[in-house]
């Protein structure tokens, strides 16, 4: 039986999130899609779109940041004030990128802050990932944590749908309305409400049992122990280089969207308006298809699932570009989502898992790092190398699927090594 706090925290994390992953796709998706006109305006529309790109890699470069400053306080202090903390700083973050001066307006000074608030924005989730899974998955019952702690996971798809949604009103708005009358500042400016319902659910947590267990044998043991930071590169330094590489298929999704829309615009001439459409169906089918694959993993060892799905996401690949370069709406939508249905199954589950090859005492600080060192690694040379090869070769697509085996390669082969190694289970 699921006691009523573990529910409650599971919920809490997956409201949490969602309004993280909202403000982290509508980022995406502007940078896509409008930012380069706005704060990088060049005769050249790829080199306006890669300027972009690199504003969205930024972020992910400052993501380990807030793994560490978060990392520890959530160690030290509790998972629950580093989540509200975390919450509160992407939130403003986000709101202040809808009050940016353009380029037009402000010159060089624009992109500048630009850039400094999306830096904010990585330090942010840097450090609210590691909470929001630890916080859901140490309140679960046992058998059910990859479960539990897929809620967390879920918040990615939702809301990935919400920016869709959002994105895909504005972006049908005449040119007029979208630039001169400032309506692009709506999606982020609308953050600041999510950002007050996130707060009140997260207020309301109950701090992590497990936390509050560890904290007392150490006061117990009154040994004075090393920051969490100098623990982790003292005592997990193999664990973390694994569960980097572990975790690289984890940012494949940046495929399914960001790539995704500047392929079909850029090499397909496609419509914005039709891949925005078709996007927001396949967010739905990743919505709906994780909590299911999540539970479904518990039936078997995770470490064979997290495989399994690895393999699946790989061979989809090549279904994914012949039925996409059909060039329709739902060659789009059922391309695509054959890639994130595999996907969905590795997404939901490799947060729950690593998070327990880690003791507790440092497990926020080594799962944060594990996470957004491959945010860092990952996350900004995807968009950036996607990108150059979307322009160096068009609709001849095998370099990019090949990238994206790639990705799937280095996750299966690092959790065959991570699976060698202890495992907790509190």
């Amino acid at each position: 039986m699921v006691g009523s706090s573990a529910k409650k925290v599971a919920f809490a994390a997956f409201i949490g999130t969602t309004i993280e992953w909202y403000d982290f796709y509508i980022y995406a998706l502007a940078s896509v899609l409008i930012f380069g006109q706005l704060f990088f305006p060049s005769d050249n529309q790829f080199i306006s779109i890669l300027g972009s790109f690199g504003t969205f890699a930024v972020g992910f470069l400052a993501r380990p940041l807030g793994a560490i400053i978060f990392g520890h306080i959530g160690d030290r202090l509790g998972r629950k004030k580093s989540l509200i903390m975390t919450l509160m700083l992407m939130g403003i973050a986000t709101t202040c990128v809808g009050l940016l001066p353009t380029y037009e307006t402000a010159g060089i000074i624009a992109p500048i802050l630009l850039v400094l608030l999306r830096i904010v924005q990585g330090i942010a989730v840097g450090g609210e990932w590691g909470g929001a899974v630890l916080m859901a998955g140490e309140h679960a019952p046992k058998g059910l944590k990859n479960f539990f702690s897929s809620f967390a996971q879920w918040g990615s798809p939702a809301g990935n749908v919400l920016a869709l949604l959002v994105f895909s009103y504005i972006i049908s708005l005449p040119k007029t309305e979208l630039f001169d009358s400032n309506y692009w500042r709506s999606p982020f400016l609308v953050s600041f409400i999510l950002l007050i319902i996130g707060l009140i659910a997260r207020i309301t947590l109950t701090e992590s049992p497990v936390f509050i267990e560890s904290n007392k044998k150490q006061q117990m043991v009154k040994q004075k122990e090393s920051a969490p930071l100098v623990s982790v590169f003292k005592t997990a330094l193999p664990l973390i280089m694994l569960a980097i590489g572990a975790n690289a298929l984890s940012f494949s999704g940046i495929f399914s969207n960001t790539l995704m829309i500047g392929y079909t615009t850029l090499a397909l001439q496609t419509e914005k308006h039709l891949i925005l459409d078709a996007l927001f169906w396949v967010a739905i089918v990743h919505f709906i298809c994780q909590p299911f694959t999540a539970y479904l993993a518990e039936r078997m060892k995770a470490s064979y699932f997290l495989m399994i799905s690895a393999l699946l996401a790989l061979l989809s690949v090549f279904l994914l570009f012949p039925i996409v370069n059909i060039g329709t709406k739902p060659s789009f939508i059922i391309g695509i989502s054959l890639t994130v249905i595999c996907y969905s199954g590795f997404y939901g589950v490799i947060a729950g898992y690593l998070s327990r090859i880690f003791p507790v005492r440092i497990r926020y600080t080594a799962l944060s790092i594990s996470y957004q060192g491959c945010a860092a690694i990952f996350g900004s040379i995807i968009p950036l190398i996607g990108g150059y090869l979307i322009y160096q070769y068009g609709t001849f697509w095998y370099p990019l699927a090949l990238f994206y085996c790639v990705l799937a390669l280095i996750s299966i082969i690092c959790i065959y090594l991570l699976s060698r190694y202890h495992y907790y289970d509190e």
